[in-house]
């Protein structure tokens, strides 16, 4: 009997980073948990030389194909030779760039690599970025009210991995630790421009994740109420009293992933907004 294989070859071409293509590829290729994809991916391919080696690599290791060329006459060739080599090769942004055409009724620019220019966009950015490492963990609390989220949370509700992918979206992000015994900063209480928001999770999750972290670290000297369930609870029922006292939201990431969060925080940005 003919068993689906365990793995199969996924290869990626772009002439731009392949950040795009990537994050298509592991979102479908993460719908078949059973089947391990092996990534090649291709890089700033922009010339016939460069296609060639992605080429060659295609033949010795046949699989999937995705793409994202501007050039037509190298998205030709790649197609041409997929079709040859009996093999599935898609172009991903096609079928949107179909639709902006004939909506838009414009023509298309085909310029390499325009989602990463140098513009104002991209140092709004860089700009945000380096303002959240800064203020990552309650560090310059003087200057809170230049943010646009503070996030507030106990130990272990993805503070920082929030605040990172925030601000790559261009948000500046300071996040705030709630200790017990440990006073929040005074300025935290006099900001008016950030929106403010607390993570909370269940104790068993925060819990969960705690002790997985004192088994990575390998210490055996730590305080023994940072994993008990116990103070965990009372850890978030003060933080969920703090939140209600000043009518901050809070969310929930027990079951969220980091984007999900993120995009709970956007909307409650865009809601301040309104």
């Amino acid at each position: 009997m003919n068993t689906a294989p365990n793995y199969f070859h996924l290869h990626l071409i772009s002439d731009s980073t392949g950040e795009t293509l990537i994050t298509v590829a592991r979102a479908a290729a993460a719908q078949y948990e059973s089947i391990e994809a092996i990534e090649h991916v291709h890089p700033l391919v922009r010339t016939d030389r460069h296609l060639d080696r992605a080429l060659i690599e295609i033949e010795q290791s046949p699989g999937i194909v995705l793409y994202t060329l501007v050039s037509q006459d190298l998205a030709a060739r790649l197609d041409r030779f997929c079709r040859d080599q009996g093999l599935p090769c898609v172009s991903v942004l096609a079928p949107i760039f179909d639709v902006f055409r004939s909506y838009l009724n414009v023509a298309q620019t085909h310029r390499v690599g325009a989602q990463h220019a140098l513009d104002a966009e991209y140092f709004r950015r860089i700009d945000a970025l380096n303002f959240t490492m800064a203020h990552d963990d309650g560090q310059l609390p003087r200057d809170l009210d230049d943010a646009e989220v503070i996030i507030l949370g106990v130990s272990r509700t993805s503070k920082t991995p929030t605040s990172i992918y925030l601000a790559n979206r261009g948000v500046k992000v300071a996040n705030i630790p709630v200790v017990p015994n440990v006073p929040l900063p005074p300025a935290l209480f006099e900001v008016t421009r950030p929106v403010i928001v607390g993570l909370v999770a269940s104790p068993e999750r925060i819990a969960q994740i705690r002790e997985n972290r004192i088994l990575a670290l390998g210490t055996k000297t730590f305080d023994t109420a940072y994993a008990d369930r116990q103070a965990i609870a009372q850890e978030i029922a003060d933080m969920r009293r703090i939140c209600s006292e000043h009518e901050w939201p809070t969310i929930d990431v027990t079951r969220r992933s980091i984007e999900e969060t993120a995009a709970a925080i956007i909307s409650l940005m865009r809601a301040r907004r309104a």
